[in-house]
């Protein structure tokens, strides 16, 4: 094995020759700028320096959801090339571990400073069981794992039953219970994103290796850096995080908070009603506790989570007086 195989490729355990086209990490690299992009706003919201929830807001949950399927179509595409001359096994175990130990990393630190909502099965935890799932399929023929995609894609509107329900079995994604986790990659219907990404692989490959693109090569200091990147894609899924939140912590410590208090608890409020009710009845109700926590001089306290037990009741009471049934 070459020591020049890239952390994120290499996750498919991908020999050397062939297998490798730059034009695929460029891909994977401008996947890694658009995650760039949504983590920053994202982080911009969680501290409050931007006056508007990024979790809540639709147009930025399906951007989340765009790059989290890039990602995985692009694990079904380095798994076909991966298994072009025979699998490197080797290759492949070592990086399915190193990708299944960041994995339990994110799950571990998360779960310390983010108890309430702290990554079970988020991204990392989805390619890793992803790339062995997929192993059965890269010896179908593709028409049987187009079909599979379709029905991994329909599985969550198809199936539910109260086991689904059960914690320990959230991972799968079929349950009909709100999940509260900072990011929530399930293998229904997420792996389908990887049966599709060996269907597209199948059907571009033979087209891809009499093109341009596969001898493509990146020329300007841009392209140089996508590629890097999606070459060393779980790398920097790793370090950009902490980087963003210790620049963007010291902005906040620095900077006054331009989000208002009230404006601060409505957004908190809203993101945790509307994974139950309507948005518009979330409006309404969270604006309605904002209004009588600032009556009775409790906002402040509410924001900065100091309430005394009987505060936290009073709380609870005014939420309900403004949730009226549905």
């Amino acid at each position: 094995m070459k020591a020049a195989m890239s952390d994120a490729s290499a996750l498919a355990g991908l020999p050397p020759s062939r297998s490798r086209f730059d034009i695929v990490d460029l891909a994977r690299g401008l996947a890694l700028l658009a995650m760039f992009v949504f983590h920053f706003a994202y982080d911009l919201s969680s501290l409050r320096l931007i006056d508007f929830d990024v979790q809540s807001e639709p147009g930025w949950r399906w951007f989340a959801r765009l790059i989290a399927g890039s990602f995985l179509t692009l694990v079904g595409v380095s798994l076909v090339l991966a298994t072009r001359n025979s699998l490197n096994r080797h290759a492949y175990l070592k990086r399915l571990v190193m990708v299944a130990a960041a994995a339990g990393a994110v799950t571990l630190a998360t779960f310390f400073f983010m108890p309430q909502s702290f990554i079970f099965f988020g991204i990392l935890h989805q390619i890793a069981l992803a790339s062995v799932l997929a192993l059965p399929f890269l010896r179908l023929p593709t028409l049987a794992v187009a079909v599979a995609a379709l029905i991994v894609f329909a599985m969550p509107a198809l199936v539910a039953h109260p086991v689904l329900d059960q914690p320990a079995l959230l991972w799968l994604g079929l349950s009909r219970v709100p999940v509260v986790t900072a990011d929530y990659v399930p293998v229904f219907p997420w792996f389908g994103c990887v049966l599709l990404g060996i269907v597209l692989a199948r059907l571009a490959l033979p087209r891809l290796e009499s093109s341009r693109l596969a001898t493509w090569r990146p020329r300007g200091l841009p392209a140089r850096i996508m590629v890097w990147g999606g070459r060393h894609s779980l790398l920097v899924y790793l370090v950009h995080q902490p980087v963003f939140i210790a620049t963007l912590s010291l902005v906040a410590f620095l900077v006054p908070a331009p989000v208002k208090e009230g404006n601060a608890f409505q957004i908190m409020c809203e993101r945790s009603c509307t994974a139950q009710a309507a948005a518009d009845f979330c409006a309404r109700a969270c604006a309605c506790t904002v209004e009588t926590l600032k009556r009775e001089q409790l906002l402040s306290r509410a924001v900065g989570n100091a309430l005394t037990p009987s505060e936290t009741q009073r709380l609870s009471e005014i939420a309900r007086s403004c949730s009226p049934a549905r």
